[in-house]
């Protein structure tokens, strides 16, 4: 059941190829051999997943720095006109 679990998500996911700079690839390389992840996948995978949490967590500081408005509907909208 394990195997059939493991095989069925690996054939979910895409793969991609993304061009790399010199820099970005030792980075890339230096995170792998100090174990952030274990291989190259394994990394960018981490830090789209992390992209996607930062950004996340920046949409809900922005929405709160959003001024709150209360108060009738109609007569909110009137000091708009």
């Amino acid at each position: 059941m394990y195997d059939i679990i493991i095989l069925n998500y690996n054939a979910l996911m895409a793969t991609i190829s993304v061009p790399l700079s010199a820099e970005l690839e030792h980075r890339l390389d230096t995170l792998v051999a100090n174990g952030t992840g274990s291989n190259r996948a394994d990394v960018m995978r981490r830090a789209l997943e992390k992209l996607a949490e930062d950004e996340a967590v920046n949409a809900v500081l922005q929405a709160e720095r959003e001024p709150v408005l209360r108060g009738n509907l109609d007569d909110l909208l009137r000091k708009f006109d």
